[in-house]
């Protein structure tokens, strides 16, 4: 078992030793896909990304407790430790009136390495899920080797105004653009030039970003909903794009309906929204879902979010790949350089939010998936 707690910023975490975790649920033949635990953190974790050297990092954003680390790397004698350095990490809900949001992390959803050598850091701002803090949402990028910042793209409110909360982004595969998902209120796609710094929200308001509103997001067989009555209502969240950079795909959290446009119509300013809502096509009826993947062989990755489980789409035929009662509320995927499938569980579902007995802190894990030979 593996414990994490913040002390001086720095989160100590003690590495499964054997395999002894994985026997006492093993049930399926080695040959079939099987959760293994990587890591359980005392904090909520969101997004996980591996490089392609195998550094593994993770992300912790502000929702229900003020979190001591924002971004961290799991280093190889089995600590976490803040990353790039403890100052990017020293933002506190305490001190937001005393500490720059547009060069400390503020409410961090989402890290992604990409091709380049770089992990990339998106912070929507809004502690709570709420208001954003003034010049907090940006999008920074850390060089692997030097482990410093190199880059901050810092949005202003015509990319993402109050109401936004930046979610997850990918990235072309010559490194000249970023492509996001907003799944606040206000739902819609956000693209980036790299090399300019340059953003255009785009698709705001359109069927393809926004909720469904006759999705009911069910756990445990029974509504989720907060003591108020309140239920789940996330606008476009997943997001997944081709190994060849061709094709974007996404979806709202709150949907079923999976969504791809061509990049190079998001890449082109001078086409119009009409004439880029007409690009956008209907790909298929799936079920409420977090993160997406796609791997080397083209097959598709959705966390099924209310089944406990990760289902692959590989043609057009969507198949249960992996179903655990421990993996609750599987968030956000990665692939490791050896083909294997790492997962973050948020407990979304046990948050104060909707178990207010729950309380601030929540016990999340990060798995990986064997079993699945990506690279066959």
């Amino acid at each position: 078992m593996i414990r994490i707690a913040a002390a001086s910023a720095i989160v100590a975490m003690t590495l499964l030793a054997n395999a002894s975790i994985a026997q006492q649920h093993a049930g399926p033949t080695s040959d079939t896909p099987q959760l293994q635990q990587v890591a359980k953190f005392e904090h909520q974790v969101t997004g996980v990304t591996v490089s392609k050297d195998g550094r593994i990092f993770v992300n912790f954003p502000r929702w229900t407790e003020d979190a001591p680390v924002s971004v961290a790397e799991v280093t190889r004698d089995g600590q976490i430790k803040p990353y790039p350095d403890d100052e990017w990490n020293a933002w506190r809900n305490e001190k937001k009136n005393q500490m720059s949001a547009g060069d400390h992390f503020v409410c961090v959803q989402s890290v992604v390495t990409d091709a380049h050598g770089n992990l990339w850091v998106v912070d929507p701002a809004a502690p709570a899920t709420a208001s954003l803090v003034p010049g907090g949402p940006k999008l920074v990028k850390i060089d692997l080797k030097a482990n410093q910042v190199a880059q901050v793209i810092r949005f202003d409110e015509s990319v993402a105004p109050q109401g936004s909360y930046l979610n997850d982004v990918r990235f072309s595969p010559d490194g000249h653009y970023a492509y996001l998902t907003d799944a606040g209120a206000k739902g819609a796609l956000v693209v980036v030039d790299l090399q300019t710094g340059k953003a255009r929200r785009v698709l705001g308001g359109h069927p393809s970003t926004q909720p469904e509103k006759d999705v009911v997001v069910r756990i445990d067989g029974q509504p989720l909903r907060r003591p108020d009555g309140r239920g789940v209502e996330f606008a476009a969240d997943s997001l997944a794009l081709s190994r060849d950079g061709r094709t974007l795909y996404w979806k709202a959290l709150t949907g079923r309906t999976l969504y791809r446009i061509a990049t190079n119509a998001l890449q082109n300013p001078r086409l119009s929204e009409k004439d880029l809502e007409a690009r956008v096509e209907r790909v298929a009826e799936t079920e409420p879902t977090d993160g997406l993947w796609i791997d080397e062989r083209g097959r598709l990755y959705l966390s099924a979010i209310e089944q406990d489980a990760v289902r692959v789409r590989d043609g057009d035929r969507i198949t249960t790949l992996v179903q655990d009662k421990r993996l609750r509320w599987p968030d956000t995927f990665s692939e490791g350089p050896d083909g294997t499938l790492y997962v973050t569980s948020s407990h979304i579902q046990d948050m104060s939010w909707f178990k207010p007995e729950t309380g601030p802190r929540l016990e999340t894990q990060l798995w990986r998936i064997e079993g699945i030979g990506a690279k066959q």
